[in-house]
């Protein structure tokens, strides 16, 4: 996979050097470049805004820093290519999407500033995304996040293939509970089922807990999940339990 990204501040991805990234890169399993498309202003100040027509509060990145920079771009590696937006207004960046956008050869981000952009710059474009109902100051953040996310779905950039694939939400699930040594720590102990060698007891249990933390911190996400009569099962047993917990005792205040 190639991957380019468009930027005013292309010092800001010096942590994509580092980490699974870095070993990525290393290996030649993927290629990565900054373009800073300041590069391509048009006057002797380099400015990339302007004010925008009708008026209004704030600026716009210009048209032709964006445009000239594609093209080049284009021209030095031709073929499909997604082009991405960063924008407020785009799709949710979600587990989802990073493996969708990791089947590609090649990505481009876009990444924003001042008040937005002028309209045109979205032809370019492929998909819009955004990394959650905020607004941040640019889109280096953002695509640093995505591109993260996305490579560690490329093969071979995981020491072991077996991580992406129990990661939260591949199954559309929280994560499980998990413990290494030792045994037991300051008066907490890891539980004894995964202790036993039991490995049909130990996937029960992971899916078990799987449930109970999804169905603590993000119920919405079992709302429309398909499970299967075993995953109904625990999580009907789950939520007897959690109705069935003993409140803690009220503080003595008097």
């Amino acid at each position: 996979m190639r991957i380019d990204v468009l930027s005013l501040f292309p010092d800001m991805f010096a942590p994509l050097s580092q980490s699974i990234i870095g070993k990525a890169l290393e290996r030649d399993l993927m290629q990565f470049n900054v373009v800073d498309f300041r590069q391509y202003s048009h006057d002797k100040h380099n400015h990339v805004d302007d004010t925008p027509y009708g008026g209004g509060a704030g600026m716009l990145l210009k048209p032709e820093p964006i445009f000239e920079a594609m093209d080049d771009l284009t021209a030095a590696h031709p073929g499909p290519k997604r082009v991405i937006l960063l924008d407020p207004a785009g799709r949710k960046f979600d587990h989802v999407a990073a493996k969708e956008l990791a089947q590609e050869d090649h990505l481009v981000f876009i990444c924003g500033h001042y008040e937005g952009y002028d309209e045109r710059i979205r032809t370019l474009v492929t998909d819009e995304f955004s990394i959650g109902d905020f607004v941040l100051t640019g889109g280096e953040l953002p695509a640093m996040m995505m591109i993260d996310a996305t490579v560690r779905f490329l093969p071979g950039v995981l020491g072991n293939e077996e991580s992406a694939a129990t990661d939260s939400f591949e199954d559309g699930l929280l994560n499980y509970p998990e413990y290494t040594r030792p045994a037991s720590y300051r008066g907490m102990d890891v539980p004894a089922v995964l202790q036993n060698g039991n490995h049909q007891l130990i996937a029960e249990w992971r899916l078990k807990e799987s449930l109970r933390r999804t169905l603590q911190r993000r119920p919405d996400l079992l709302a429309d999940l398909p499970l299967d009569s075993t995953a109904q099962k625990l999580l009907a047993a789950v939520r007897r339990e959690e109705r069935t917990q003993v409140a803690p005792d009220e503080p003595d205040i008097n």
